[in-house]
């Protein structure tokens, strides 16, 4: 006790955590976003908005979401992506983040195992039309967001166990980046900006029963619990209510409430001190399903392609690690999903359905897959074993089938990086999957151009509906 009374805190450490984040958000705004920094967070609202506009027409829950947040409303200021209502802006940007994850096909920094974009684009839409925000702002807001909540998923490193590991980070962490991005929307100030962080805290929420269990529908909404709680809390503290300042590190703070220990001095270097842009880690998928589910399709691709089809005969090996075990159990749940949501986020089935198919996709990834024969039958050949090493990022995969001269195993790592072309090819598949395939060049470019040069209301003009 003596020793700890003796010890001088230094500079750093005297400031609250949630002041140290303010500054460090207010500070890169001023100075603007760097090119390359710019040019990502274009590619990724692009992508965030395709995917919604893609989600919207086919997914009952995204209707179910609209039915939800208008009740009891006679209108609002903020558009809701594809249509014509008008919601407040708490409500739209749940609506729209909802509809941005619904399909799990939104963009994902791996070690920090969460969906940065989909609770802060639209977090700061959601605000953006009724301030009269510019786009240049919202894509400044948009990437602070994300790289408070990256830097945040970083520090935390989850894997298959420990801090971390039963929440969903994106919900979590969430609530803070969602509310940084509409902060800075609003220019608000640093005593601002501090105190809504702190009211974001007061809601903090998403353990991961949700994706643990089975039957659910509800996990593919669950980053807009944050876009909507951060919103809320930057118009309290706008309002002049104020949030605790001790709200990440103090005695009842986050990092010891939440994940199990305080913010030491190595935390607090990983979120404040880190250079460069930890957002830029962050990733587009290629297939919507959920991330740890990647490396098992990639893998089953190229096992199919071994053997000339999907394996004729005998058991499927599986190998996983502590991380995607978590997507085997229950195996018999897992192998058998009751709802699309289900389907996403089985390794068994992802597994058993890219074996059977040879590609996953938005035609082929739907709410039928709850009764495919060829998928369902292969699921039930497959066999877990726990065996790989658990680490943060993508799980390692590996999968053994019999092929015409015996086992044939594939191992693989990761899954394909998509390049702007590739962003813009997805954006076209989801404008093709609702319909608007006849318009998805137009729409890009309407975007694009919004994005750089326009304002809120001039992106929402741009929306097909």
């Amino acid at each position: 006790m003596s020793s700890v009374i003796a010890a001088a805190p230094d500079a750093a450490t005297a400031i609250p955590l949630s002041r140290a984040l303010a500054r460090l958000v207010l500070d890169r705004h001023r100075r603007g976003l760097p090119p390359d920094v710019q040019a990502r967070a274009e590619l990724h609202a692009l992508d965030s908005l395709g995917i919604a506009i893609a989600a919207r027409p086919v997914l009952p829950i995204c209707q179910q979401v609209i039915e939800a947040m208008s009740f009891g409303t006679t209108g609002g200021t903020s558009a809701i992506i594809g249509g014509a209502e008008r919601l407040p802006p708490a409500a739209a940007a749940f609506v729209n983040a909802a509809l941005a994850h619904a399909l799990d096909y939104d963009d994902i920094h791996d070690v920090a195992r969460l969906h940065p974009t989909t609770v802060t684009l639209h977090a700061a839409l959601a605000v953006a039309e009724p301030a009269g925000a510019d786009m240049a702002r919202v894509l400044s807001a948009m990437a602070l967001g994300n790289e408070v909540m990256c830097r945040l998923g970083e520090a935390c490193a989850p894997s298959g166990g420990g801090p971390g590991s039963d929440w969903f980070l994106t919900q979590l962490f969430g609530y803070l980046g969602g509310c940084v991005a509409a902060c800075v929307t609003l220019d608000m100030t640093e005593e601002q900006l501090v105190s809504a962080l702190g009211l974001a805290y007061m809601q903090l929420a998403g353990g991961k029963e949700a994706g643990f269990g089975v039957g659910s529908t509800a996990r593919s909404i669950y980053p807009a619990f944050a876009a909507m709680g951060g919103v809320q809390a930057a118009l309290l503290a706008r309002a002049g209510v104020s949030g605790p300042e001790t709200a990440l590190d103090g005695a009842a703070g986050m990092f010891r409430i939440y994940l199990g220990g305080d913010a030491g001095p190595a935390t607090r270097a990983a979120v404040i001190d880190r250079p460069g842009w930890c957002w830029l880690a962050t990733e587009v998928k290629p297939w919507p399903s959920c991330r740890l589910s990647h490396p098992y399709v990639a893998a089953a691709l190229a096992l199919r392609e071994r053997l000339g089809g999907p394996p004729a005969r005998g058991r499927i090996a599986v190998a996983v690690n502590a991380s995607a075990a978590k997507l085997c159990h229950p195996i018999a749940g897992r192998r058998v999903p009751d709802t699309l949501q289900d389907a996403k986020y089985s390794i068994p089935f992802m597994t058993a359905f890219t074996l059977a198919h040879g590609r996953v996709d938005l035609d082929t990834l739907g709410p039928q897959v709850t009764g495919d024969a060829a998928a369902l039958a292969l699921a039930q050949r497959i066999d877990i074993f726990e065996t790989m090493p658990d680490k943060p990022g993508h799980p390692p995969a590996e999968i053994t089938a019999e092929g015409p001269d015996g086992p044939v195993t594939v191992r693989r790592t990761a899954a394909p990086v998509l390049d702007a072309a590739g962003v813009r090819a997805k954006f076209e598949e989801c404008l093709r999957h609702a319909g608007r395939d006849d318009a998805s060049g137009a729409t890009w470019d309407a975007l694009l151009r919004a994005l750089r040069h326009g304002s809120a209301a001039d992106l929402v003009a741009a929306v097909p509906r």
